[in-house]
């Protein structure tokens, strides 16, 4: 079996059973991650570049890690310090590097399309690690196969998205892979915070109110407040941000029932999740992380086992 796409551009462009391929790869993978040696020479002579025009720690890390796991070489770029700040444009360097003969991208870049305007010039497999405020694919694929993996199944789960739904790619792409796998999702966060029409733009249910979505939930899925993609206050303090929509040990406590709680990371501690809940045993962030390479390794092996074209522009 393989995927129906030649790219890994959005979860849009995925089925439900290229999701449930790449779970299926992924569990074969986290149970490599667990030997003693944990390398397979799947993508050995395979040369994959990654191209952050934007900061990232977590998600660039677990990529590479990923991609060592698979026996593949690995060429590391980032803008800062290289010719796009002397001007160069996009197409001009991911074609220099493709020069170089390399036979996939991972690129995360700050502007919304980005990736899918690579795809149209360059014929190589690229995977989107984060394109502005759109869309982030191998996030949600984890995030999905974290809850496959502690509760059994994704369909039929109620999640709760909490937060900065607006400015969230990681909200987006989790609600078309949830929706794809057949949960029911909430947005739950402050009005200024959600975007308009989404509940009939997106299929989802809208909240304004943190307690009454999370005793709805059975996962409660918590993102971080971007400030640094803000144009303007949208609320008054993050204090009262905190007050308002922060998920607590008290607020949990006084639910009916125990929620799995998750992050996508960086936590903003003591504003949208409190310490002492996302050190709990409900939570399972640090699964997301483990999850995250073998996820990445089962998009990145099916993407490129059987991709061998020469790496030219188009």
């Amino acid at each position: 079996m393989s995927l129906s796409v030649k790219h890994l551009l959005g979860i849009r462009e995925l089925t439900r059973q290229d999701i449930e391929l790449i779970f299926t790869t992924a569990d074969q993978f986290k149970e490599v991650l667990q030997r003693p040696i944990k390398k397979v020479p799947t993508l050995r002579d395979t040369t994959i570049v990654n191209v952050f025009f934007e900061n990232s720690t977590r998600t660039r890390i677990s990529f590479e890690l990923a991609e060592k796991r698979l026996g593949a070489d690995v060429v590391n770029f980032s803008a800062s310090g290289s010719s796009v700040s002397k001007g160069e444009t996009l197409i001009d360097t991911v074609n220099n590097i493709l020069s170089m003969k390399v036979d996939m991208v991972v690129m995360r870049h700050s502007a919304t399309g980005a990736p899918h305007f690579l795809s149209k010039h360059i014929n190589v497999p690229i995977v989107n690690a984060g394109d502005g405020i759109n869309e982030h694919p191998t996030q949600a694929l984890l995030d999905a196969f974290s809850i496959r993996e502690r509760l059994g199944s994704v369909e039929g789960k109620k999640i709760a998205i909490c937060g900065d739904i607006m400015h969230s790619r990681v909200a987006l792409s989790n609600i078309y892979c949830l929706k794809k796998l057949g949960a029911e999702v909430t947005v739950v966060g402050p009005p200024t915070l959600i975007p308009k029409h989404i509940a009939q733009a997106l299929d989802v249910n809208v909240s304004y109110n943190i307690r009454e979505a999370l005793e709805w939930a059975d996962v409660a899925n918590v993102l971080r407040i971007q400030l640094e993609r803000q144009n303007m206050p949208l609320f008054s303090s993050l204090r009262e941000y905190s007050l308002a929509y922060g998920v607590n040990r008290k607020l949990l406590d006084s639910l009916k029932k125990d929620i799995v709680i998750m992050h996508p990371g960086p936590i903003n501690r003591g504003v949208e999740l409190s310490s002492d809940v996302a050190d709990s045993g409900q939570s399972i962030i640090l699964d997301q992380v483990e999850n995250g390479v073998a996820t990445r390794m089962a998009v990145l092996y099916l993407l490129g086992r059987n991709e061998k074209e020469p790496a030219t522009a188009k």
